[in-house]
């Protein structure tokens, strides 16, 4: 039997749910969410206990529902999975999980997808994996000879493990930042990176993060000159545990090293070190795998778009990847507008043949 449906969203994270909602009260679309997780929460549900979002709860809340007030000034992983399991839950969004996309191909004027939970036919199709499942870890000689353990921040589960240890951590970024603050109080810190750690001021968040994005995209698509993006301003957020962590004078980062010996690293001036783990915090590549079958992407792995859409395959979207689907769109401020500019589009060039039940699945075979 195929599902048929006007729209599919591929993955139930932050950005499916967003553009669910708009479909939802903007729409007479019939859509569904297909998330391969077990439960709610998107990525959220395997980030480290401790992460924290760069912004207060009520500048980090999706279209429709305030994200709740929290104790901290910066909600952890786990009220962030708790916001989105309610807000799922209040605006009843047809998320059928799990079910993992293996492929969506072209069937005529509209799409045809193999999934886990048989096959599903949609005139439109919003890919919303986001990078998680996508880790990325650079290749650095010797690093096959290393003994000890090495794990990327995707699946970083905290310090205990690492207590007492002599641990690197590789990468400069937020990820970085946070998790060398959190392991310099237990284990002897190691922190590589190229060149020095670029600090926001400690005074922006999220939220001027946000505005400088949206700012950019407006200044560039106007084709006024480049004012500077969020990088001109740092690429680190000083959330409370870093400014902790690095006015304690506990982050003391180093040039990235060469090569791994069997039980350390090593770098070009001939220093070595004796080191015991590794936590690679270097980033993740887009989640696109399912969107082979299509020939969407271009040289370096990049799908080129107008928009979020997907300009080699009619009828398909990104969101949430970053800003080059939207300034922001990977994040919880950020993908609400990107969310309600993909399914204006998806309303103008679906709605004279969308069926009549509103989000709602319709089965046939």
């Amino acid at each position: 039997m195929t599902h048929r449906v006007d729209v599919v969203i591929v993955g139930g994270g932050q950005a499916g749910l967003a553009v669910g909602w708009y479909l939802r009260r903007r729409t007479d679309l019939s859509f569904a969410v297909l998330d391969d997780q077990d439960a709610p929460g998107g990525a959220w549900r395997h980030a480290w206990p401790s992460l924290r979002l760069f912004s207060p709860a009520s500048y980090s809340s999706l279209p429709g529902m305030l994200m709740p007030a929290t104790g901290a000034q910066n909600p952890d992983a786990a009220h962030v999975i708790d916001y989105l399991t309610d807000y799922e839950t209040r605006y009843d969004l047809p998320v059928h999980r799990p079910v993992h996309v293996g492929a969506v191909h072209r069937d005529g004027e509209s799409f045809r997808l193999q999934t886990t939970a048989g096959e599903w036919s949609a005139r439109a199709v919003v890919s919303a994996t986001g990078t998680w499942s996508q880790p990325f870890r650079p290749a650095v000689p010797g690093q096959r000879a290393f003994r000890g353990p090495q794990v990327h921040s995707a699946h970083y589960g905290g310090p205990a493990p690492y207590a007492g240890k002599r641990v690197v951590v590789v990468g400069g970024a937020n990820s970085g930042a946070q998790i060398a603050a959190e392991l310099a109080e237990v284990a002897q810190l190691t922190w590589c990176l190229k060149g020095e750690p670029h600090w926001l001021p400690d005074d922006v968040d999220g939220r001027e993060l946000f505005r400088v994005a949206t700012e950019r995209s407006r200044a560039l698509a106007a084709g006024q000159p480049d004012p500077g993006g969020v990088a001109a301003l740092g690429n680190i957020v000083v959330v409370p545990p870093v400014r902790r962590a690095r006015d304690a004078g506990l982050l003391h980062p180093e040039p990235m090293f060469d090569r791994f010996t069997p039980s350390g690293i090593a770098w070009a001036d001939g220093r070595r070190r004796e080191i015991d783990a590794v936590v690679w915090c270097t980033g993740f590549r887009p989640a696109l795998r399912h969107l082979r079958p299509l020939h969407v992407r271009g040289p370096g792995g990049t799908i080129r778009t107008g928009g979020t859409a997907a300009v080699r395959a009619p009828g398909l979207h990104l969101v949430g990847y970053g800003d080059w689907t939207g300034p922001g769109s990977a994040t919880l401020i950020g993908v609400g507008p990107t969310a309600r500019a993909t399914v204006a589009d998806l309303a103008r060039t679906l709605a004279p043949d969308a069926g009549r039940s509103r989000g709602t699945v319709r089965r046939g075979g």
